[in-house]
C-alpha cells in the first residue's frame, strides 16, 4: 500500500469525509421501506417524480394522438360468452376510413418509439417496493375502507395507495386520521395531471403509473382478497410473467382493425377470455412499456380505443387495455384460465342472480396449466382451484346506498319469507372454494366501518341510521346460525 504524504493525506481525508457525507445524505433521503406509510421525507420526492414523469409523458401522448375521426360501428358485439373451443370468426363491427386506419397505425408506432427513446421518461416508482393501488372517492370510499379492512384482517402488511380524481373527492378526516393507521394513504391525480384531464375508467392506469410501488397489486375499491395477496408476488406465474390478469365472462372481442393498427397477429376467439380488471398484478420494472401503451389506449380510449378493443361488449372501457398493450409491445403476461364465477341467489325459475365475481388463485391455476390441465376446456381434468379475489360489484356494498330496501334483485333481503338473508349462497361449490365464511367477515368489517364514531363519510347524511340498519341486518343474519349459512370442511 503506498504511503500518503501529509498534503495528500489531508486531501484524502477531506475527500473521504465528503464521500461519507454524500452517502449519509443519500441514505437519509432515500425512500423509506415499503412498510412505512407516508412521511414528509417520502411524500416530497414522490410528487417531484410524478410531476417530472408527466411533464415528459403528456407531450408524447399529445404529439402521438390518433388525429382522425372516431371509429364508427355497424353493431355492438354484445354479451358473447367465452368459449375456449370456439372456431367462430372475430366480430368485425367497427369502421374506419382507409386513410384514418393508416393515420392511427402510424401514430401508434410513433408513440411506442417515442416512449422507448425518451431518456427523461423515468419511472415514478421506488425500486424494490411493492404495494396495493386502488382508486376511490364519493360513494366508493366507504366500500374501499371495508375492502381495506378485509386486507388487514388477513394479516397483510402491504402498504396501500388510494387515488382520488381530484381534491373534491379528498376527505380529510378519513385520509388524514383513519387510513394512516391502516397502512394506507390518499393521493390526488389532479395534483399531477390537472383538473378533468382524465375521467372514470382512465383513472386506473394513471394511478398505477404514478404509484410509488415497483410491484403493484391492483384492486378495485369493491374488490378484496381471501388470502394475503403478497404471496402472489413471490411465486409463479408472476415471477416469470410480470403481469397477471383475470378473466371476465365474455369473449375477447377486439376489432380486426385494432390488430392492423397495432401491427400484430390477430388471435383466434378461443385464445383467452376478455379481461376483468377488478384485480391484476404488474411489475413496473419489467412492464413499463406495457403500462405506457395502456396509458395511450386509455388517454384516447373514449374517442378511439375503447371501441376498437371491445366493440360494445359488456364493461367496455379500460379492461382490455392491459393485455392488449402487453402483446403489442411483446412483453409477457399470464391470463388466469379458470373461469370467473358469479355468486348470489338462486332464481326461482333457475339460474343465478349474481352479486359478486369470484376469481381464482393464480398459483394453483398456473400449476394446472403448466401440467397441461386446462379446466377451461374440460372441467373434469382436475378439481377447481381455490378462490382468491371477490369483486363485490353488484350492488356496491355501501350501507349508505342501495344495499338495503331498494328492491335490487341481488339485495341481501331475499329469504323466502321476505326476511333478511345472505347475498352469497350459490353455486354452493363456488362458495366452498372460499374456505371460510367470507360473507360474514365482510359484513363484520362493514359493521365496524358503519358504527365507528370516528368514521364519517361525506356521502353518509345520517350515519346513526346507517349504523342502526347494519346492526339490525347483522343481528338478523349473522348473530345466530341459519339454515342458509355456508358449510365448510
Amino acid at each position: 500500500m503506498p504511503i500518503l504524504r501529509p498534503g495528500r493525506l489531508k486531501s484524502f481525508i477531506t475527500a473521504t469525509g465528503a464521500l461519507l457525507l454524500i452517502c449519509t445524505v443519500y441514505v437519509y433521503w432515500a425512500p423509506p421501506p415499503a412498510s412505512v406509510v407516508p412521511s414528509t421525507v417520502f411524500e416530497v420526492p414522490l410528487v417531484e417524480r410524478q410531476n417530472a414523469f408527466w411533464k415528459v409523458l403528456k407531450p408524447i401522448l399529445e404529439e402521438s394522438g390518433p388525429n382522425c375521426p372516431s371509429p364508427g360501428h355497424t353493431n355492438d358485439a354484445g354479451a358473447v360468452g367465452f368459449d375456449a373451443t370456439s372456431t367462430d370468426p372475430r366480430p368485425d363491427l367497427t369502421t374506419l376510413e382507409e386513410k384514418d386506419l393508416h393515420t392511427m397505425e402510424e401514430a401508434h408506432a410513433r408513440y411506442i418509439e417515442a416512449c422507448r427513446t425518451a431518456e427523461k421518461l423515468r419511472p415514478v416508482h421506488s425500486p424494490g417496493t411493492r404495494g396495493v393501488v386502488s382508486t376511490a372517492g364519493g360513494t366508493y370510499f366507504p366500500v374501499f375502507l371495508s375492502s381495506l379492512r378485509m386486507l388487514r384482517r388477513l394479516g397483510s402488511t402491504l402498504p396501500v395507495e388510494v387515488y382520488m380524481k381530484d381534491t373534491d373527492e379528498y376527505e380529510k378526516q378519513i385520509c388524514d386520521d383513519i387510513l394512516p393507521d391502516l397502512g394506507a394513504r390518499c393521493l390526488v391525480l389532479s395534483d399531477v395531471v390537472g383538473k378533468n384531464a382524465i375521467e372514470h375508467y382512465q383513472l386506473k392506469i394513471f394511478a398505477v403509473l404514478f404509484s410509488s410501488f415497483e410491484e403493484v397489486i391492483w384492486m378495485d375499491a369493491d374488490c378484496f382478497p381471501l388470502t394475503k395477496p403478497e404471496v402472489l408476488l413471490d411465486a409463479e406465474p408472476f415471477k416469470s410473467a410480470g403481469l397477471v390478469t383475470w378473466p371476465d365472462f365474455w369473449a375477447m372481442t377486439a376489432s380486426p382493425l385494432y390488430y392492423n393498427i397495432s401491427r400484430q397477429a390477430m388471435p383466434p376467439m378461443s385464445a383467452r377470455a376478455s379481461s376483468e380488471a377488478g384485480a391484476f398484478l404488474v411489475s413496473k420494472k419489467t412492464h413499463q412499456m406495457t403500462l405506457l401503451l395502456a396509458a395511450y389506449y386509455n388517454y384516447y380510449g373514449p374517442s378511439h380505443y375503447f371501441r376498437l378493443l371491445s366493440q360494445g361488449a359488456p364493461g367496455e372501457g379500460d379492461k382490455e387495455t392491459f393485455v392488449q398493450a402487453a402483446t403489442a409491445v411483446g412483453e409477457p403476461f399470464y391470463a388466469v384460465s379458470e373461469r370467473v364465477q358469479a355468486v348470489g341467489h338462486a332464481k326461482p325459475g333457475g339460474g343465478i342472480s349474481g352479486s359478486a365475481m369470484v376469481q381464482t388463485d393464480p398459483i394453483a391455476d398456473h400449476a394446472l396449466t403448466s401440467a397441461g390441465q386446462w379446466r377451461v376446456q374440460d372441467p373434469a381434468v382436475a378439481p377447481a382451484p381455490p378462490a382468491f379475489f371477490i369483486h363485490a360489484n353488484y350492488p356496491k356494498f355501501n350501507p349508505g346506498e342501495k344495499v338495503f330496501g331498494m328492491k335490487w334483485e341481488t339485495a341481501p333481503t331475499l329469504r323466502a319469507d321476505g326476511s333478511d338473508g345472505r347475498a352469497w349462497l350459490v353455486p354452493e361449490d363456488t362458495v366452498q372454494r372460499f374456505r371460510y365464511d367470507v360473507e360474514r367477515a365482510y359484513w363484520a368489517e362493514i359493521r365496524n366501518v358503519s358504527c365507528d364514531p370516528a368514521i364519517s363519510f361525506w356521502t353518509w347524511e345520517r350515519k346513526d341510521e346507517i349504523c342502526e340498519k347494519v346492526e339490525a341486518y347483522w343481528g338478523n343474519v349473522f348473530a345466530e346460525p341459519h339454515d342458509d349459512d355456508p358449510k365448510f370442511g
